[in-house]
């Protein structure tokens, strides 16, 4: 959550998008519950409809993560895959870190991104574990990542805005019938 808040903390001194944090810890998803996939329709579930609900108003995201085994934490590529239509057309980023800064997993992280119908910008944070916290637990951000974030950032408001015709159109409308094109953007961590 440190990596988190540090984004948001960062991103909030701009004056070009609004953020927010969204916790998964705070939307909990059951694993393979959904009885047809997301790109067929709305849930029947009131957990999924809720989550699509929170999602479907942004622009562009910010994925914080942590990188486990050499790969994305599994309750975010599941709270990824519980939604499709709320995802596509939008931009997204990521802030990773990890022993190798995480970049393993943004790997990951891309291709579903991408079949997900985002548009992932080229700039990431990638923090290290071994160097960037201290008794690795407490994290100490150093100028380059300042500058690798708002690069990030600058990449992703950008397309968020480049996108923001396709998101408007008629093909995108939510499940209850409304065009969502307030702009904002959004950090999410597992």
């Amino acid at each position: 959550m440190q990596v988190a808040e540090w984004v948001l903390n960062t991103a909030a001194h701009r004056g070009d998008a609004e953020f927010e944090l969204i916790d998964l810890r705070d939307h909990p998803l059951p694993h393979l519950d959904e009885p047809t996939p997301p790109m067929f329709g709305p849930s029947p579930h009131p957990h999924t409809r809720a989550w699509a609900e929170r999602i479907a108003p942004f622009d562009g995201f910010v994925v914080v993560t942590p990188e486990y085994n050499g790969g994305a934490p599994g309750v975010l590529k599941n709270a990824l895959d519980h939604l499709f239509a709320e995802w596509t057309d939008k931009a997204v980023g990521f802030v990773s870190y990890g022993a190798g800064g995480g970049a393993r997993a943004v790997v990951q992280l891309r291709t579903v991104c991408g079949t997900l119908g985002m548009a992932d910008v080229g700039y990431q944070v990638a923090i290290s574990l071994l160097t960037d916290f201290e008794n690795h637990t407490t994290f100490t951000p150093r100028d380059h990542h300042a500058a690798a974030l708002t690069t990030t950032l600058d990449q992703l408001i950008a397309w968020s805005n480049a996108l923001a015709p396709l998101r408007r159109s008629a093909h995108h409308i939510n499940s209850e019938g409304t065009n969502h094109d307030d702009a904002a953007q959004l950090s999410v961590t597992p």
